[in-house]
């Protein structure tokens, strides 16, 4: 366990960075929210707030005042133990509380927890600071893939800042990894943070396979497109094809064709397609229906995580062939925190490896994203195997 200097300067890194995502934004962009699976910024910021409230300062700290009583209504998220909530797709309408008040509820909760944790070494207390810790990394990609798409759906399609480039290409030729038949241990086994879903550890078989070294690129998905990829409905699972067409899909997310030559939408704002960057923003369904013009497929996750050590990974999340499941032996936490992943592991796809909007310190290989397979507002790639 972390030392509790060490835990209250990696907390006060983490509570900076959120606002420092925010610092481009206009006061109107904090309050939108164009569909339902993207938050506004301004409920991550209160919503992270609250979890440290909730889960450390009302049973930890002595005598500590809540902030406002209505904003565990306001932003807890989907915690049942904890009480009633806003709906997710109301979050929207939050005019109030303001942009302000939420900043001076963050600065009363971190000053708090700043208190509290001068000279208290609780473990219990400790661990779940490191949890909070992490909870609030996983909002900071949130955070950025939202602003992206609140941004992106603007009919100006505002540059959200120069400094984050998402073009970063893999300079060297691809490949094929082999891998032998084998049993493999799978799951989190060092002594340092994990998700519960990480645990616990145990074998798989695998049979002979071969993975990609490199992420599937632009020009090689845009051959997919001329190729007439989404016209071929035996590409496509029947969910897929029922999305395709009722969405009218045509290309990634962020994809325009502009007088015959494609741009997309970055946080640079609108610029040309860069032929060798990996494709993003792909839902599960795109990635296996591209698997099946190549003649290949997506690997397990089980195949990513035992060959991962042979390739470069963190650019893009990586969508695998894998239903979100429990490893054996899982068993949900007691009170709330059991509510943090074991109730969706039903009807959604494992994502591996991270995005360059992950923050630092917080992916490792046994980490498992998962989502419902038609989203696509995150970094979401694809690596073949076969």
């Amino acid at each position: 366990m972390l030392l509790t200097e060490t835990c209250l300067d990696s907390f006060i890194i983490t509570r900076k960075e959120s606002e420092t995502i925010c610092a481009p934004l206009e006061i109107e962009d904090y309050v939108v929210q164009p569909v339902e699976d993207v938050s506004p910024p301004k409920w991550h910021l209160g919503h992270t707030t609250w979890f440290f409230e909730e889960f450390l300062l009302k049973p930890y700290s002595q005598g500590y005042k809540v902030f406002d009583e209505d904003f565990s209504f306001v932003f807890n998220s989907y915690y049942e133990t904890v009480g009633k909530r806003v709906i997710r797709a109301d979050r929207g309408n939050l005019s109030r509380p303001s942009v302000q008040k939420v900043y001076a509820y963050r600065k009363y909760v971190t000053n708090a927890i700043e208190v509290l944790l001068t000279n208290n070494t609780d473990e219990n207390l400790l661990q779940l600071l490191e949890i909070g810790i992490h909870h609030e990394k996983q909002h900071q990609e949130l955070l950025l893939t939202d602003i992206k798409y609140i941004l992106g759906n603007n009919p100006l399609l505002p540059l959200y800042t120069d400094e984050i480039n998402e073009h970063k290409t893999e300079n060297y030729n691809q490949d094929w990894i082999p891998i032998e038949a084998g049993i493999y241990e799978i799951g989190h086994a060092l002594d340092t943070f994990c998700f519960d879903n990480e645990l616990g550890r145990h074998k798989v078989y695998l049979q002979d396979y071969e993975i990609s070294n490199k992420l599937v690129t632009n020009t090689e998905y845009l051959q997919f497109i001329i190729g007439g990829g989404y016209n071929s409905f035996e590409l496509w699972h029947a969910e897929g094809w029922d999305w395709l067409c009722k969405n009218q899909i045509s290309s990634p997310l962020y994809w325009h064709n502009i007088d015959g030559e494609w741009y997309n939408y970055t946080l640079q704002g609108l610029q040309k397609i860069n032929p060798e960057a990996p494709i993003s923003h792909l839902s599960y369904f795109e990635a296996f229906a591209f698997a099946q013009w190549k003649a290949c497929r997506l690997p397990t996750e089980f195949e990513w995580e035992v060959a991962n050590r042979s390739f470069n990974w963190g650019t893009r999340w990586e969508w695998t062939e894998s239903a979100y499941l429990p490893y054996p032996g899982y068993r949900k936490a007691d009170g709330a925190l059991g509510e943090y992943n074991g109730k969706f592991m039903v009807n959604q796809k494992v994502l591996r490896g991270g995005s360059i909007a992950t923050p630092s310190n917080h992916t490792r290989s046994t980490y498992r994203n998962f989502f419902q397979p038609h989203l696509r507002w995150q970094y979401t790639g694809l690596r073949l195997a076969k």
